[in-house]
């Protein structure tokens, strides 16, 4: 069967604990819990993707020395995972050099050798103390690239992957593309003739359902209600963001355009051809959609997320567990939706 669909075939995302926040001591003890574990197992998933960002290991000050108290904080998670029977993706979310957040002259990763040694290096430590937890752990190299010249990023990987295998062969490593991770970019990766490579994508298509009235994007003073399924609400108003954008795939909007599973299908066609053409297993780490939509309306696309994943056997983690816009529990930490947790499952 593969190990994605066997034991990290639904998952979910803990965005916003050690990654994207203040990682001060107060957050770290208090934001994720075991209860927290407990409730995401009870809820029928089997996987947490955990993303971290690297000052919980190391600090620019005094690189390739890391911090125990960083590893703690894993090794817990770790023990929960394990207590309550859920596997677990170690997520670089922020690397030295790198964060898919900042403009491309602050990501120096790509240009800098100094700078990847480093990124290796914290891999290579990652290697090390884990070697003993097999495929109940699989590392993940870097969240979202947004370096424009893939092959900076393949010579990057390659030299990773072998820094890591020089230490346990047998790791599972999980290696996305540019440009945020898409799903189009899966083709520019240089493919590995090794079982324990597993590609991955993100995917939050149809955008403009996905990400309506984001306040990091284009479309945050764009005032739509976007349903799913429907057809493109506002059409006037998205004159100027569709200005800016090239057709996806060659599938143009108008006000014609229905967003429903047919159209997620079409748009997750790059991925059903790597599958076709590799024979690789494929995950996808993140993918939902903001709370500013509708919650009939999330729920809806969830179930016809979870149907295509099925269909093609897709692993996946939706984003995210709590808060962070996108959020699978409500401030009293109750599920938003026993329906939309229904469509996280994998039953």
């Amino acid at each position: 069967m593969g190990i994605i669909f066997d034991k990290y075939r639904s998952g979910i995302n803990l965005g916003g604990w050690i990654s994207q926040s203040s990682l001060e001591k107060e957050h770290i003890e208090t934001f994720i819990k075991k209860e927290d574990l407990e409730k995401i197992a009870s809820w029928g998933l089997d996987h947490i993707r955990l993303p971290f960002d690297y000052p919980i290991l190391e600090d620019d000050e005094n690189p390739f020395s890391y911090k125990e108290e960083g590893f703690k904080i894993l090794d817990k998670l770790l023990g929960w995972c394990k207590d309550c029977s859920l596997n677990l993706i170690l997520d670089m979310h922020k690397a030295p050099g790198y964060a898919f957040y900042n403009n491309s002259n602050n990501n120096i990763l790509f240009s800098d050798e100094k700078i990847q040694k480093r990124f290796i290096s914290i891999w290579r430590e990652m290697a090390a103390r884990y070697k003993n937890e097999r495929d109940n752990i699989i590392f993940e190299l870097l969240n979202e690239i947004v370096d424009a010249h893939g092959d900076t990023w393949n010579k990057i990987t390659r030299k990773t992957i072998e820094g890591i295998k020089n230490i346990d062969n047998e790791r599972y490593i999980l290696l996305g593309g540019s440009n945020y991770n898409s799903v189009q970019e899966l083709n520019n990766l240089e493919i590995y003739d090794d079982e324990y490579i597993i590609y991955n994508f993100h995917f939050y298509e149809p955008f403009l359902f996905t990400h309506q009235r984001a306040s990091w994007t284009p479309l945050k003073n764009i005032d739509i209600n976007q349903p799913y399924p429907g057809k493109i609400e506002g059409i006037d108003k998205l004159k100027t963001f569709f200005g800016n954008q090239k057709p996806e795939q060659g599938k143009s909007m108008t006000a014609e355009t229905v967003f429903d599973k047919n159209f997620i299908e079409y748009m997750l066609s790059p991925a059903i051809k790597f599958i076709k053409h590799t024979n690789k297993e494929l995950y996808c780490g993140e993918y939902g959609a903001i709370d500013h939509a509708e919650i009939d309306s999330r729920i809806n696309y969830m179930f016809d997320m979870k149907e295509l994943f099925e269909k093609y056997r897709i692993g996946r983690a939706s984003w995210t567990y709590k808060g962070m816009n996108f959020s699978a529990i409500d401030g009293n930490g109750n599920s938003i939706s026993e329906k939309y947790i229904e469509a996280l499952t994998i039953k």
